[in-house]
């Protein structure tokens, strides 16, 4: 059985966004041809977002944007919704990722409903997250890890943002889970130049087979 993950592929990691990442909705539009044309070899779709709540010292006033980063996809608002060029009809079920951390692992993610209207009222943390948004999850709610258990996935193929980060990390995190992981390379953009090159090193010193998808050339033209 066989899973695509898709990462972070949200408004505040795209063009216009608070951290975009360049060639963000690019990528989004691509993922969504890309499951249009070769989705049917997927079992489950799946995708991660980052939905922070009190990330402690992930958010910085003055980030280094390796370790510490700008307010970003706290949850609830405009910037942690999936981007538009990305079908979210086309997804079986998502992750919720960092509330109280980093969370950069699709793995550190827990089962939710983000867009569920909900009737709690008030903040939940420091930086505009509602009581309501954090109730998307809650404590019993299932790991990505237990999920893809629960559907007999064997093989994962990721994609998504940011190369260099979270695609990385979720990756990783799967390979060292025992799954068999492919990252779509052109179906990833990442923050630097030289940090994708060294994360794409560093999934194939994991095991992870890196591959392209042919059909995005014909569909950037």
């Amino acid at each position: 059985m066989h899973a695509l993950i898709i990462v972070d592929i949200q408004e505040d990691f795209c063009e216009g966004g608070a951290l975009a990442v360049t060639g963000g909705a690019q990528t989004a539009a691509l993922i969504t041809e890309y499951i249009n044309q070769c989705g049917q070899k997927f079992d489950v779709i799946a995708t991660t977002r980052d939905w922070h709540i009190d990330p402690g010292p992930h958010f910085d006033d003055n980030p280094d944007f390796e370790e510490t980063w700008p307010i970003h996809c706290v949850a609830g608002t405009s910037g942690a919704e999936l981007h538009e060029n990305l079908d979210a009809e086309l997804i079986d079920a998502e992750f919720l990722k960092g509330q109280y951390n980093d969370g950069y692992s699709g793995f550190d993610g827990v089962l939710g409903e983000p867009d569920l209207i909900r009737n709690q009222e008030g903040m939940a943390g420091p930086y505009g997250a509602t009581a309501a948004a954090a109730a998307a999850t809650d404590d019993g709610s299932t790991t990505l890890d237990g999920w893809l258990r629960d559907h007999d996935i064997e093989n994962i193929t990721v994609v998504g943002i940011a190369t260099d980060h979270c695609v990385r990390a979720t990756a990783l995190d799967a390979a060292d889970a025992g799954y068999e992981v492919k990252v779509v390379t052109n179906l990833t953009v990442g923050v630097s130049e030289t940090g994708t090159d060294d994360a794409f090193e560093e999934m194939e010193d994991a095991g992870v087979l890196l591959s392209d998808w042919p059909g995005a050339k014909a569909f950037t033209g």
